[in-house]
């Protein structure tokens, strides 16, 4: 069961080796319990999770501001079929857009996805 179905956007919240936190608003996908971000290699997201795997998330407007309550979560990048499979969710829930914009960021790196696993506050 989806956290957060039919909903577009998260705002995701990665942080510098200072600490500081960097919010970031994103498409995702949900499957097999966990949350999916599909991104690009030389984003500042991606290099803030391979040193801090912790992150935050709340849905989101288009502009990252949040909607809904803030989680908590550890993210992982992953490759391979599993990547693969996330990023044609991906292209299903958001159609001509996810190819458009995939063009557009393809200066910033090859795709990269990684999950995000929210930790429940029982």
């Amino acid at each position: 069961m989806d956290r957060f179905p039919n909903q577009k956007y998260i705002v995701v919240e990665t942080f510098r080796k200072s600490g500081v936190g960097v919010k970031t608003p994103v498409w995702f996908v949900e499957d097999d319990g966990l949350v999916w971000v599909v991104t690009r290699e030389k984003t500042g997201k991606v290099k803030r999770i391979r040193n801090n795997s912790k992150v935050n998330l709340a849905v989101s407007n288009f502009s990252g501001d949040p909607k809904s309550d803030w989680n908590t979560g550890t993210a992982q990048i992953v490759q391979g079929d599993t990547a693969k499979k996330i990023i044609q969710k991906r292209n299903k829930k958001y159609g001509i857009m996810a190819r458009l914009i995939g063009i557009f960021s393809a200066k910033k790196g090859a795709y990269v996805v990684f999950s995000i696993k929210i930790n429940d506050s029982k």
